[in-house]
């Protein structure tokens, strides 16, 4: 570590950047917020194949209100 360049480039951007040192993976990963991060990560990185819509949504039966005042809306 001693011989490691207090600067370096930034590998995105080619900048100057100055390195620090920090503590690798010392939060809480069994928070539910922590597992919130990561699978929006992964997620970002390595999103999941899809091959077709899943069975569910097509079966699934449309939603309608009950609600009163939701009858009075004007209807298409």
């Amino acid at each position: 570590m001693a011989e490691v360049p207090r600067e370096t480039d930034c590998r995105v951007c080619g900048a100057r950047a100055r390195r620090s040192v920090t503590a690798p993976h010392l939060s809480r990963s069994g928070t539910s917020a922590f597992q919130l991060m990561e699978r929006s990560a992964k997620s970002a990185s390595e999103p999941e194949i899809v091959s077709g819509v899943p069975p569910s949504a097509s079966r699934r039966a449309q939603s309608t209100t009950r609600h009163p005042l939701h009858a009075k809306l004007p209807r298409p």
